[in-house]
């Protein structure tokens, strides 16, 4: 019985080429964006994509309320972009229960977007982007994997797309 390596474990799963995407998501009138870099393709026919989010946040619990999510391609040069919606937030639209307005967080004002079919807001500088109506959530551990239907799809400026090995981020593993 051979034990698993932990170290080799996480240097070969760092090896999976991932691209890195902020994925738009909407509740009601509140609008939220993440950065993430789990996506694949699953099927053709009908278009479908799979997409880990962490179970813990706010945009999974706004994914599963409404069923919808956008998917915006950053180029090689919006790193700066990615980075910004790395960190964590309140939705847009939302306020601190008790607490002053100067701590409500919109991590999508001064952005340029706009709302999609899906009312998913679209990075209006992005390469490219698809909309997503939820076709099945499943979760067996820290991530769940959401896949979605593509209903909506539409180009930008096409550079070469950011991934996480151009960022210098280790994520997964």
């Amino acid at each position: 019985m051979s034990l698993l390596d932990l170290e080799a474990k996480k240097k070969a799963l760092r090896l999976i080429p991932h691209g890195v995407y902020v994925v738009g998501v909407r509740e009601g009138g509140q609008l939220n964006a993440f950065t993430a870099t789990w996506l694949t393709q699953v099927s053709f026919e009908p278009p479908l994509v799979a997409l880990g989010v962490r179970r813990d946040g706010v945009s999974f619990k706004m994914i599963q309320a409404e069923q919808v999510f956008s998917i915006n391609f950053l180029g090689s040069h919006q790193k700066a972009t990615a980075q910004h919606f790395l960190k964590p937030a309140r939705p847009a639209g939302s306020s601190v229960a008790g607490g002053p307005a100067h701590e409500r967080t919109d991590k999508l004002a001064g952005i340029p977007h706009e709302t999609g079919q899906t009312g998913a807001p679209i990075l209006t500088e992005g390469i490219a982007f698809l909309e997503c109506r939820v076709k099945e959530i499943t979760s067996g551990g820290d991530h769940a994997v959401v896949i979605g239907e593509v209903v909506a799809a539409g180009l930008g400026k096409l550079t070469d797309p950011l991934t996480l090995k151009e960022t210098g981020w280790h994520y997964g593993g």
